[in-house]
């Protein structure tokens, strides 16, 4: 289980462990385990410690004493910039602060310029900021930014909100980083929003800490074991009727093709058969998957189908009368764009939906969270989980957060981050696609809550796939996710 760690739980971890070990030993050991992270980044000699006035600074201190102490093998020029504060330094710190003093590093009272650094170790502030970065201590973030030269983040990169990964106010500014080395336990924020772009590739270093010393923790990270009960290669002794119907229902004028990207969504991803049920009727079939059965949204028996609802809808009379007529049924469902819209505007809808015996599966992107929440998109992203887990309590549904790190959370308050899925992904049809393969998923046997982190996780690995070989993920399409999400769900299979 990858478990992602609020800063509050961390916090009672280290208080916990710190009482069993001697004074010091936690900063020592995340000082050995980036400076091992340092030295398998440099490709060149000359490395820039950037040192902060609070517990992150002393794990930077020591990572300067580790690779400039006269014990390493490393010929490295360690240059330190400690900038410590009006307070007095912890104890730790100053035990820290005395061994890389007592090393071969440089210590130096502004930023060097001119020098061509190899490795920039980021140890300014950790997961304790509170505010935005100002004054000097921006400048200096932004001149670490402006040298584009590799940086390892210490924890978390500075100005980095590690609950939420939003970067810390409104107009601020983090470190960014190449790699960040988090001690203990992963945090949501490195994985979700701006966090995403800012912490780089991920390393956890758990410093001796026993996972079964760690608390559960309040979020996870979405991987294949969470659903894999799921995959499995299918029998010879089955037919269509043994995975379900598909019944998309939306396209009005103008807006076709979203329903068609959501059932070739479901289609490839294993339904049995997939309905397009259009409010405006478009045509017959579609040419270019003719499996895909077309049907008038005003006069289509779903039966026993899962429905999806939304994609290009619209707002029409006939719009709200099939959505309400969903809502009232117990057909397996997904909710997307303007079913969502149209739930958001009244809340006669939101209290059936909640009310509902079977969970739904709701796909809002921010702005869709923000309609249905009351808020700001800027609100749902400044926290992502909290919102995610608003939302699932509201509607009694499990929501699909969509955007840079997708949030999944359930009405129970469990919140999964996925780590699948690229730029590309930031595509017009490409949220259809998804709702999409929640339906299939759901129409196969899967349960709501597993369905919607498989169908997010295997989406999101379908782009990662789609730039692999070569296709993005700038000019990426949602019409190339269907086919490789079907070749990432036959890989999980197998």
């Amino acid at each position: 289980m990858k478990s992602l760690y609020s800063v509050a739980e961390i916090r009672t971890i280290e208080h916990t462990i710190a009482q069993s070990l001697p004074a010091g030993t936690l900063m020592r050991r995340a000082g050995e385990a980036a400076a091992s992270a340092a030295r398998a980044m440099l490709a060149g000699r000359k490395v820039l410690v950037l040192a902060g006035p609070g517990n992150n600074g002393g794990d930077a201190l020591e990572v300067a004493a580790n690779l400039a102490g006269a014990e390493t093998d490393l010929e490295a020029e360690v240059t330190v910039l400690y900038l410590p504060g009006s307070s007095a330094p912890s104890p730790e710190t100053a035990r820290a602060l005395a061994r890389a003093r007592a090393s071969k590093a440089q210590f130096v009272d502004s930023l060097p310029l001119g020098r061509d650094w190899s490795l920039i170790v980021d140890g300014l502030f950790g997961i304790g900021l509170a505010r935005p970065i100002d004054g000097a201590m921006r400048l200096l973030v932004e001149a670490i930014n402006a040298l584009g030269r590799p940086v390892l983040a210490l924890d978390v990169p500075s100005g980095l909100d590690a609950d939420t990964g939003a970067v810390i106010g409104p107009d601020g500014v983090a470190v960014q980083a190449t790699r960040t080395i988090t001690f203990i336990g992963d945090k949501p924020g490195l994985h979700t929003f701006e966090g995403r772009d800012y912490a780089g590739q991920v390393q956890l270093a758990p410093l001796g800490i026993d996972p079964g010393q760690r608390p559960p923790a309040g979020a996870r990270l979405n991987e294949p074991a969470l659903f894999a009960r799921h995959l499995a290669p299918r029998r010879h002794n089955s037919h269509k009727g043994s995975f379900g119907d598909v019944a998309v229902i939306g396209g009005a004028r103008g807006m076709a093709g979203a329903p068609l990207m959501a059932a070739r969504g479901a289609l490839f991803t294993g339904a049995g058969r997939v309905f397009v049920a259009a409010i405006e009727p478009a045509g017959a079939v579609d040419v270019v998957q003719p499996e895909i059965m077309m049907r008038d949204a005003q006069d289509f028996d779903s039966g026993d189908a899962t429905l999806v609802i939304g994609p290009g809808m619209g707002d029409s009379v006939t719009a709200m009368r099939v959505l309400f007529k969903a809502l009232e049924g117990k057909a397996a469902l997904v909710l997307d764009a303007d079913a969502l819209n149209l739930i958001a505007d009244s809340p006669d809808l939101q209290g059936r939906l909640a009310q509902r015996e079977a969970t739904a599966i709701v796909t809002p992107h921010p702005l869709e969270a923000a309609r249905l929440l009351g808020v700001t998109s800027a609100v749902v992203q400044g926290d992502r989980l909290a919102a995610a887990r608003e939302l699932a309590s509201r509607l009694n549904a499990v929501v699909v957060l969509k955007g840079s790190g997708t949030v999944i959370a359930n009405a129970g308050g469990a919140v999964v981050i996925n780590p699948t899925g690229n730029a590309g992904l930031a595509t017009a049809g490409s949220g259809d696609v998804l709702a999409g393969i929640c339906g299939s998923l759901l129409a196969q046997g899967w349960q709501p809550w597993e369905a919607a982190i498989g169908a997010v996780w295997v989406h999101g690995a379908a782009a990662d796939r789609l730039v692999a070989q070569g296709s993005g993920p700038i000019g990426l399409t949602a019409g190339e996710l269907p086919v490789a999400a079907r070749a990432v769900l036959n890989a999980l299979a197998r």
